[in-house]
């Protein structure tokens, strides 16, 4: 898992800031974590905040041996995305089957989760929305950087993430999500001002 960290996320696109899949799969958990608290704060769920942040932590984890391959690449041939989805199962299997033999079933279930449980279901649209929001943010922080070559991706990320029609996701990007497009003096600013 630590190799994650050596592949690299936005491979076909000039980036002011790298980020690889380790960074990316953290701000996944974290947003993950976020969105269920804003679900049970303000949309009176019942998410499990907890083991929703750990699927996240791991949502990625087969690309340690499949890499990263970008959106548009696998998203706009269904062939080629069958294959990929079963190249992402081969590699879970393996990294499954390379930790100690009693923890092997444990974390087989944290890289490729169980559909048929409603409740992991449930926590997984959370995951999904949140993978969506920091390929958002990722745009956004660097559009806001000058860099143009993002503009297109954040609206099509934007969009992506609207028609997930997951309330948690809407208030985050009316509440939360502008804020990273500002400067460290405009956030210490809000932070001054909590009006």
């Amino acid at each position: 898992m630590y190799r994650l960290q050596y592949i690299r996320r936005w491979s076909l696109m000039r980036s002011t800031t790298t980020e690889n899949v380790a960074d990316h799969s953290f701000h996944v958990s974290l947003l993950t974590h976020m969105l269920c608290l804003i679900g049970n704060t303000y949309y009176d769920r019942k998410l499990n905040a907890d083991r929703a942040a750990t699927l996240a932590l791991y949502h990625d984890a087969a690309e340690v041996f499949t890499g990263d391959i970008a959106t548009p690449v696998k998203h706009n041939n269904p062939q080629l995305l069958a294959s990929f989805r079963e190249m992402e199962n081969i590699a879970a299997k393996r990294l499954a089957g390379m930790a100690p033999p009693e923890l092997q079933s444990i974390y087989a279930k944290l890289f490729r989760p169980d559909s048929e449980d409603a409740e992991q279901r449930e926590l997984l649209r959370y995951v999904k929305a949140a993978d969506s929001l920091d390929a958002y943010l990722k745009c956004a922080f660097e559009v806001a950087s000058g860099n143009r070559e993002f503009a297109a991706a954040k609206e099509q990320t934007l969009s992506k993430v609207k028609q997930m029609q997951l309330p948690e996701a809407d208030y985050f990007l009316t509440h939360m999500a502008p804020s990273f497009e500002m400067s460290l003096d405009e956030l210490s600013q809000i932070s001054n001002n909590p009006e």
